[in-house]
């Protein structure tokens, strides 16, 4: 059993060494630059719409609304947990309700505009909430700015592909009918995706992380952990999006390397 954990360690560190030249940000600059931001905190331009994952209790919105809460100020942070939504038409309708009882709207098409951090199936959740919807009885749309998603399933899942026992599994293997759809939305997309993820994602795959045709911004997971969990909290990724939401230059950079 040692020598399996050393073997792992290892391999880590190995994985650790790759580098993005479009992305170019160490831990310990990340430390640093999210401990300016804490120490001159900045207001935003809009409400934050903060999306959980499959099966999560809600620990990563509450998690982000604590982080980014720290870094701005007054900002008005929508934490909303989709892990226990049966559908991604329920998501969906969970989602723009968030928002609209945070942020109401007269719009009868459109939500208030918001950025939105989605963890895993919340980012994609909430690309599908922007995109037309396919039920008449529900045609409300998330207006979105910019969409910042972490080791999201954009273009399907890894583990789906080879283990799928309910509707989302089945509805994020890559190739699917409803990924196929969303993906043909994505010309008269409103806003501006960044789509992040930890090398080596057993979960997703890292090609899936972005939209077919385009490029997740990638860093080296420098943890233990497994790659999609540790890039849900990974300072390196909450930094670059703090510093885009508060308007300031950003360590990642377009266009991002290939993987």
């Amino acid at each position: 059993m040692r020598h399996l954990l050393l073997l792992f360690l290892l391999l880590a560190g190995c994985a650790a060494t790759a580098s993005n030249p479009s992305f170019p940000l160490t831990s310990a600059q990340a430390h640093q630059a999210i401990q300016q931001m804490r120490d001159d905190p900045h207001r935003l331009s809009r409400p934050v719409l903060l999306i959980g994952g499959f099966l999560d209790p809600d620990i990563a919105p509450t998690i982000y609304r604590s982080f980014f809460a720290s870094v701005t100020i007054d900002a008005k942070l929508i934490p909303v947990s989709i892990g226990f939504c049966n559908s991604f038409a329920d998501c969906r309708r969970k989602v723009i309700a968030a928002v609209d009882a945070a942020c109401p709207s007269t719009d009868p098409n459109w939500t208030t505009e918001v950025d939105v951090v989605g963890a895993s199936l919340g980012g994609l959740v909430a690309r599908f909430a922007a995109a037309p919807s396919p039920d008449p009885a529900h045609p409300r749309r998330l207006r979105i700015a910019r969409l910042f998603s972490i080791s999201s399933p954009h273009a399907g899942s890894a583990l789906a592909e080879s283990f799928a026992i309910t509707d989302f599994h089945r509805e994020i293997r890559p190739g699917s009918a409803f990924l196929k759809t969303l993906a043909a939305e994505d010309a008269d997309a409103r806003y501006i995706l960044y789509p992040y993820v930890l090398l080596n994602d057993t979960i997703i795959d890292d090609r899936y992380a972005a939209p077919p045709g385009t490029t997740p911004f990638w860093l080296p997971n420098d943890t233990i952990l497994p790659s999609h969990h540790a890039a849900m909290f990974d300072d390196r990724i909450l930094a670059d999006i703090a510093r885009r939401l508060r308007g300031e230059s950003p360590f990642s950079r377009f266009p991002p390397a290939p993987l």
